[in-house]
């Protein structure tokens, strides 16, 4: 029976990201699975654009589909981050925005390079502050299990691992701070020892993208982070955000799915590449949607529809 409900859930999901269109309850429901995550990020634009609307449609969609958190994946603080934890920022970007109470969840958040301009310490020090705001750490790592189905989410700080940022130490002064080696091995011991269903790996900036910004923060991601990510053969999806539209890339030669998340405010122009399977300037925001032998991916715009679903099976 329940591989039959799963079965069920697969086409109807299918229909709904052939048709583009998930604005209804009944839709939405059909997005659960056993584990789900939202993922939001490029997010701090004081309820400007289109931040406050999809702020009300996450909550207005977890009450169907229940999100065990949110992912926070950088750039919460345009544009120069926070400069303590008492900073209005916290109120008008973040607090009287995601107001919903549906999304009086754990927020798991991560360091985008607008949060390098200001004080970065303040951000994880808000976890002292804030119920739902839960940093432990610049890079972490967290396991979700639900009725036998588990995932690993790893955080990482990509910030201090691209030379472009620890190099401008004028509007960048944390980046060069950081131990980018002790980061990498941390990441190499982490995926080695991930025995967990799923593995999804949330950083803030791509390693492979359309996009106009230096290529150089491209080639450092893929020099450092790449190279670990496919050593073990563990790691179902990169996911980031930066960039400010949706990316789905696929590399020849790499088991993993590469996926740009949109901003969840103000979003940005985008054009396909040779390895692009789908992408989108709309805004919006995803959920993971995870079961034991299925992961599901649902781009979603700021209207509630699903643009496009990466699904994995084993």
């Amino acid at each position: 029976m329940k591989n039959l409900r799963r079965f069920l859930v697969g086409v109807i999901v299918a229909l709904i990201a052939m048709s583009g269109f998930a604005q209804t309850a009944t839709e939405w429901k059909a997005l659960e699975g056993d584990i789900v995550l939202y993922m939001a990020n490029d997010l701090g634009r004081n309820g400007y654009y289109d931040q406050k609307t999809i702020a009300d449609l996450m909550g207005r969609m977890a009450e169907e589909v229940g999100p065990e958190c949110v992912i926070a994946a950088g750039d919460v603080h345009h544009f120069e981050g926070v400069r303590s934890i008492n900073d209005p920022l916290w109120m008008t970007n973040y607090e009287l925005i995601y107001s919903h109470p549906e999304l009086m969840i754990d927020w798991f958040p991560i360091l985008g390079n607008h949060e390098y301009r200001g004080n970065t310490q303040a951000v994880l020090d808000y976890t002292n502050v804030s119920r739902r705001w839960s940093m432990p750490h610049r890079y972490y790592t967290k396991v979700f299990n639900e009725d036998g189905t588990t995932v690993r989410i790893v955080f990482l700080d990509t910030t201090p691992l691209i030379d472009k940022y620890r190099t401008e130490s004028d509007k960048y002064p944390d980046a060069c701070k950081q131990d980018m080696q002790a980061q990498l091995d941390w990441l190499d011991t982490t995926l080695k020892n991930a025995k967990e269903d799923w593995v999804i790996v949330a950083g803030h900036h791509p390693i492979y993208a359309e996009t106009p910004k230096d290529g150089s923060e491209r080639a450092d991601m893929q020099k450092r982070v790449d190279t670990i990510l496919r050593k073990y053969n563990n790691v179902t999806i990169y996911a980031c955000g930066h960039i400010h539209n949706f990316q789905h890339i696929r590399i020849a030669g790499s088991a993993i799915d590469y996926v740009v998340n949109s901003s969840a405010s103000l979003s940005r122009k985008v054009k396909p590449i040779e390895s692009t399977v789908f992408c989108s300037p709309e805004p919006g925001f995803s959920i993971f949607s995870i079961d034991k032998n299925v992961l599901r991916m649902h781009l979603i715009d700021k209207n509630g529809k699903v643009l496009h679903t990466i699904t994995r099976t084993k």
